[in-house]
C-alpha cells in the first residue's frame, strides 16, 4: 500500500504525509489510500484518520491552514523581525511587512494577506491599529488579525476583539506563549492568554457601565494624552490635527464622562485609566 496526495504525489508507507499546496493558497490536507481496499478508493481526511484505525501511522498528518502569506504592522523594526522569525517557524514564507499604517493599509490592499499581525500604537498614535483593524476587517472578513500590542488593557484588548481581530498577545509575553497565539489565529481561532481572558470577560459583562466603553478610539486617545498632562495645543500638534478639532473631541469628552470644566475632565482620565491599567 501507498499513501499519495490528491495531487497524485507519492508517499511512501513510512513516509510522514505533511502539507500539500496548490498554487498559493494551503488546501485541507486529504489523504488518500492506494490501492483501493474493497474495490473502492479510500479518501480520508485527517479527521477521520485520527479517529480511526491509522491513527499510530499517519498520527501527525496535518490540516493546512489555509493560510500561505502574513504582513506584519510595527513601527519598530526589532518587533518586525521578531515577528517574521515566529511567523517562518510555523511555516509561512511569504511576509509583508509595514512600519505605518499607510504603509500597512497600502500592502494590505496590493497582496490581500491570510494573517495580519499588527501593533495598537503605531508611531505617535496610541490606538491607529483599531481602526485599521476594522478596515482589514471590512474588507475581508476572512483575515486573521493578530494584535502583538503593549496595550493591557482589557478595555482596549476588547475594543480590539470586537473590530475584528482573532486573537491578542502581549509584547512582553514568554517565547511559548508568542509560538501559541501565532498559532491559533493561523488556524482561525480566537486567542487571549488565560490573565488577559478573565479580565475581558470581566470588562465586557458591565460593557454599557463602563465609562471608557462608550468612547470611540479617537476620544480614548484623547483622553489618554489629556491623562498625561498634555493640553489641547500640545494633543493637536502630536495627533497632527487642529486645535479646533481636539477640542471638539474634549467636549464630546466631558458630556460623556459628566465633567463641567477641564480640571475635572483631567481628574477623570487620570481616574479611569489607573483604574484600567
Amino acid at each position: 500500500m501507498r499513501v499519495v496526495n490528491w495531487f497524485d504525489r507519492a508517499f511512501s508507507p513510512d513516509e510522514e504525509p505533511g502539507l500539500f499546496y496548490s498554487g498559493r493558497r494551503a488546501q485541507t490536507a486529504l489523504i488518500v489510500l492506494w490501492p483501493p481496499q474493497n474495490g473502492a478508493d479510500h479518501f480520508l481526511d485527517s479527521r477521520t484518520i485520527r479517529q480511526g484505525p491509522l491513527h499510530q501511522r499517519l498520527a501527525r498528518v496535518v490540516e493546512c491552514r489555509n493560510v500561505a502569506s502574513a504582513l506584519v504592522i510595527d513601527d519598530h523594526p526589532v518587533a518586525r523581525h521578531g515577528c517574521r522569525r515566529v511567523l517562518e517557524r510555523i511555516g509561512i514564507t511569504t511576509i509583508f511587512e509595514a512600519g505605518d499604517v499607510v504603509a500597512g493599509y497600502e500592502l494590505f490592499g496590493r497582496h490581500r494577506p491570510d494573517m495580519i499581525v499588527v501593533d495598537l500604537g503605531l508611531g505617535k498614535s496610541r490606538l491607529d491599529g483599531l481602526s485599521l483593524i476594522r478596515r482589514f476587517n471590512s474588507e475581508n472578513p476572512k483575515a486573521h488579525i493578530l494584535v502583538l500590542s503593549m496595550h493591557c488593557d482589557p478595555n482596549v484588548v476588547s475594543r480590539a476583539l470586537e473590530a475584528g481581530a482573532t486573537g491578542y498577545i502581549l509584547k512582553d509575553a514568554a517565547v511559548e506563549d508568542l509560538l501559541k497565539a501565532f498559532q491559533a489565529v493561523q488556524a482561525g481561532n480566537l486567542y487571549l492568554s488565560d490573565e488577559l481572558a478573565s479580565q475581558v470577560a470581566m470588562v465586557r459583562t458591565p460593557l454599557r457601565q463602563n465609562p471608557l466603553a462608550q468612547l470611540t478610539p479617537g476620544e480614548l486617545q484623547t483622553l489618554t494624552l489629556l491623562g498625561e498632562g498634555k493640553d489641547y495645543t500640545r494633543i493637536a500638534r502630536d495627533l497632527n490635527v487642529t486645535y479646533k478639532a481636539v477640542a471638539y473631541v474634549g467636549s464630546k469628552l466631558k458630556r460623556k464622562l459628566n465633567a463641567r470644566n477641564m480640571p475635572q475632565l483631567i481628574q477623570a482620565a487620570v481616574r479611569l485609566l489607573a483604574s484600567n491599567s
